[in-house]
C-alpha cells in the first residue's frame, strides 16, 4: 500500500485531488487506480451506472473507509492525516439521507448545528428556505417524501457554510419540478464559487447542471474533463433543408468526411465521424451551392452526453 499519510503539496487549483486511488473488497476492487481532479468553484459530474463504484469513491474520500492505495486530498487537505481540518468545510450526502423520523426537519438540523460552531445553529432557517422546504420544517419527517428528505440532506450539508459539496444521486426521488429546483440551487453554489461534485447515472440531469465530468466504468475513470471538450471529438449530425435532397445526396456520398446520409421528408441527413472538424459544416454548404442546389438551412447537432456516454463505455467494455 502507497503513503496515504503522505501531505502532498498544498494547491488552491483543485477541491478533489486523487492519484491511484484504489479500493478492493477481496477479490473485487471497487476504486481502480482512480486519478480524479475537481477543479475548485465548478459543478463537477461523477457518472457511472448502478454498481461502478461511485458511492464507495465518495466514502472513501470523506474516511468512511480506508482505501487500499494511492493518495488524496480535499480543499488541500491530505486524507486522511487532515480529515477533520477538511471535513469542516466539506457538506455530503452518502446514499439516501437519514433523519429520526419522529422529529420534525427543524429540529433534525438543530441537533446537527449542535455538532458544529456556534454560526450553524443561524444557518438553520436559511439552508431550510434554499431547499425550498422552510414551510414543512415543522413538519415531522416520517411525513415526508423522499425527494424532501433529499432535500432536507442537502439542507443539512448547508449548515457547516461547505467550500465543498458531495452529493450523491441528489436527484433521486425528485419530480421535474424538484430536479430543475436543484439545478438552479446547485448553479446558485457554484456562482458563490463553491464546488459541488455531483454523483449520478442521471446523465441528462448532470449534463444540464454540471460544468464537467469523470466517466467510471467498473471503478475505473476513464474520461475526464469539461464537457464541451469530451463531446468535441465525438460525431455529429448535420441536416440540410434544400430544393433537391436526392442530388444533394448524390453530390456528397463521393467525399471522405461523410459516414452516412439518408434523405428525409424535410430534407438530407449528414452524419459525421468522430473528430470531424467543424469546418466541414461550411464545406458541406459550399458542395452544395456549387452544384446548383438552394439550402435553405443547414443545422450542426451534437451528440448529447448520454449518446456519447454509452459510446464509450460500450467500446471500453467489449471484449478485446
Amino acid at each position: 500500500m502507497t503513503d496515504l499519510l503522505a501531505s502532498p503539496n498544498r494547491t488552491d487549483e483543485w477541491a478533489v485531488e486523487t492519484h491511484g486511488l484504489t479500493k478492493r473488497f477481496g477479490e473485487n476492487i471497487a476504486v481502480n487506480d482512480v486519478e480524479l481532479l475537481v477543479p475548485r468553484g465548478s459543478a463537477f459530474g461523477y457518472l457511472g451506472p448502478n454498481g461502478a463504484g461511485k458511492t464507495t469513491l465518495i466514502r472513501v474520500l470523506l474516511g468512511l473507509t480506508h482505501a487500499d492505495a494511492g493518495t488524496m486530498t480535499l480543499l488541500g487537505h491530505a486524507i486522511p492525516r487532515h480529515r477533520d481540518v477538511a471535513l469542516a468545510r466539506v457538506g455530503a450526502i452518502v446514499d439516501e439521507p437519514r433523519f429520526h423520523g419522529h422529529l420534525t426537519g427543524r429540529q433534525n438540523l438543530q441537533i446537527l448545528a449542535a455538532a458544529r460552531e456556534r454560526a450553524a445553529k443561524g444557518r438553520i432557517d436559511p439552508a431550510l428556505e434554499r431547499v425550498g422546504i422552510l414551510h414543512r420544517a415543522d413538519d415531522k419527517v416520517s411525513k415526508y417524501s423522499m425527494g424532501m428528505r433529499q432535500r432536507l440532506g442537502v439542507a443539512a450539508c448547508l449548515l457547516g457554510d461547505p467550500q465543498l459539496l458531495i452529493l450523491d444521486e441528489p436527484m433521486n426521488g425528485l419530480d421535474p419540478a424538484g430536479m430543475q429546483d436543484m439545478r438552479e440551487m446547485i448553479t446558485s453554489l457554484v456562482s458563490e464559487d463553491r464546488t459541488v461534485v455531483l454523483s449520478s447515472h442521471l446523465l441528462d440531469e448532470v449534463e444540464r447542471t454540471c460544468d464537467a465530468v469523470a466517466i467510471v466504468d467498473r471503478g475505473k475513470v476513464i474520461r475526464q474533463g469539461p464537457i464541451s471538450q469530451l463531446l468535441a471529438g465525438s460525431p455529429f449530425e448535420v441536416q440540410v433543408e434544400c430544393s433537391d435532397p436526392d442530388r444533394a445526396r448524390s453530390l456528397l456520398e463521393g467525399t471522405t468526411f461523410v459516414s452516412h446520409l439518408q434523405v428525409g421528408p424535410n430534407g438530407l441527413a449528414i452524419s459525421l465521424p468522430e473528430n470531424t472538424q467543424r469546418d466541414v459544416v461550411a464545406e458541406i454548404n459550399r458542395l452544395l451551392v456549387e452544384g446548383g442546389i438552394s439550402v435553405h438551412g443547414i443545422q450542426q447537432i451534437q451528440v448529447s452526453l448520454e449518446e456519447w456516454f454509452l459510446s464509450v463505455t460500450s467500446r471500453l467494455g467489449a471484449p478485446e
